[in-house]
């Protein structure tokens, strides 16, 4: 059932070696103490990327509430997870606005990527999971993260981390230490305590040493004589000019109570295919993160991965209808079910719930907005790069060979491709650039390679030799690439 719940044992912490099910519950106040606990480690991440991505971080925080719950309906509350924000369009959605696109330009190329994730997750759940593997193999998967993540370094090292770099460098490296020393739940809201970090230490800079004189993004945009400007007219250059780490006026102007600013999506072919290469990390991110909900409450839950896949793509789609964030599965939720070994659904309708009244309140969206420049330079780093690693591991994990060229050619040059923000001019108004033309790339080389190379043309790398000429045995030629599909 999606809703309703049996008491576990006498509802409290449950023994060692015994698990609360998505379909069992503790008493309410800890139910509700588990559901704050989602919101936390939630919560980092899921208002950090809108940031980046120029979104409202009130109505992303609302809407992936709202996400959560249609997400545990529509799986009949079998998968326990919480959406939160996605940071897979986050490279695309800096393209797109590099381009000249607004905000209505970004919600529409993602509310089309969100309908397209959920044609694919009822084509799955028609099919079976099988064809995950035969269309989007772990090499073609892992190229496609990693150059979403590494992709993004351009805007760490031009927007961010110019606004105050010292500041960038002390929340990068007390993201580090945490990262590294600290243990179990608070390891997993790293990303948030280097904001706020970042924050206090910003603060206390403002009222110590003063301004700083640094670029902000789209300020202070002046002619070649000295005349304010803007980019799409004449020529235009920021400047540097003093002011605050922290401005808190948007906060001391805002409402605690209040519905988020809401937007329509605009629809425009070119931004759409720089979105729809996030749906292939997508589907790998809902993929395994079903695989790890399953492991963990050892319940088979392939018949409900292509549901689980189309929830995530409703709830992108309908974030995005109103101006608000993709969503995706969470890791850091899976973590606190990793410790706490309460699987409970419940706890996650409670997350949700709390999560949507957070979005009511303007005024700590106003707080979350005036994170400084600085802190998110830091932040950044960390969080990009992560995204990119995420790609190796996919790769590691499934035994990728990069001996075979039909897997090393393809991803090393869509990856070039990507994090060079190279572009091919199809047409005049259609260019395909970065992350489409690197996605592109791999998966259609990949393919295309598997089906014209012959069995015995299997025989060693570009790099790495064949094993006989090394001195060993030769392996037997694969019927297609070798160790992509291993599990």
């Amino acid at each position: 059932m999606a809703i309703g719940w049996k008491l576990h044992g006498d509802g409290r912490t449950p023994p060692p070696g015994e698990v609360v099910r998505p379909d069992e519950r503790l008493s309410w106040p800890r139910t509700a103490g588990i559901g704050a606990q989602h919101v936390v480690a939630m919560f980092g991440a899921t208002f950090v990327f809108p940031i980046v991505m120029g979104l409202d971080p009130n109505l992303a925080i609302m809407m992936s509430g709202v996400a959560t719950i249609l997400f545990l309906l529509i799986v009949g509350g079998r998968v326990p997870s919480y959406l939160g924000t996605s940071a897979s369009f986050v490279g695309a959605v800096a393209a797109i606005r590099a381009a000249g696109g607004d905000s209505a330009t970004v919600t529409g190329a993602i509310l089309v990527s969100g309908a397209v994730l959920a044609l694919i997750g009822v084509l799955i759940h028609v099919a079976g999971a099988e064809v995950i593997h035969r269309v989007f193999p772990p090499v073609v998967t892992g190229a496609v993260v990693m150059l979403i993540g590494f992709n993004l370094a351009p805007v760490v090292a031009t927007v961010y981390w110019p606004q105050d770099q010292w500041v960038a460098l002390a929340t990068l490296g007390f993201a580090v230490l945490c990262a590294v020393l600290l243990r179990g739940f608070w390891a997993r809201i790293t990303i948030l305590l280097a904001l706020v970090f970042g924050f206090v230490l910003s603060w206390i800079l403002d009222n110590t040493a003063g301004r700083i004189t640094s670029v902000l993004p789209g300020q202070n945009l002046l002619d070649g004589a000295g005349r304010s400007c803007t980019a799409e007219g004449a020529y235009c250059v920021a400047t540097a000019f003093p002011h605050e780490r922290v401005d808190f006026a948007g906060v001391k102007a805002a409402d605690w109570f209040g519905f988020p600013s809401l937007h329509g999506p605009d629809f425009k072919t070119s931004a759409i295919l720089l979105a729809l290469p996030a749906v292939i990390a997508l589907i790998a991110e809902n993929t395994g993160h079903v695989k790890a909900v399953s492991a963990m409450t050892g319940e088979d839950l392939n018949p409900v991965l292509g549901r689980a896949i189309t929830a995530d793509g409703i709830g992108t789609t309908l974030a995005s209808a109103v101006g608000g964030s993709p969503t995706t599965t969470y890791a850091e939720n899976i973590g606190v079910m990793a410790a706490t070994r309460i699987y409970s659904t419940a706890a996650y309708y409670v997350a949700a719930i709390v999560a949507i009244l957070f979005g009511l309140c303007p005024k700590f969206g106003a707080l979350v907005a005036a994170t400084p420049g600085g802190v998110l330079g830091g932040i950044t780093v960390v969080l990009y790069g992560m995204i990119g690693l995420l790609g190796a591991k996919i790769w590691i994990e499934n035994r990728v060979d990069f001996a075979d060229p039909v897997n090393l050619v393809p991803v090393a040059a869509a990856i070039i491709l990507a994090i060079g923000n190279v572009t091919l001019q199809v047409t005049d108004d259609f260019p395909l650039q970065g992350i489409a033309l690197g996605t592109i790339a791999v998966l259609l080389g990949y393919h295309v390679l598997n089906v014209l190379r012959r069995p015995e043309d299997y025989g060693g790398g570009v790099i790495a030799p064949a094993e006989e000429e090394i001195g060993g045995p030769v392996r037997p030629a694969p019927d297609k690439a070798p160790n992509t599909d291993a599990g």
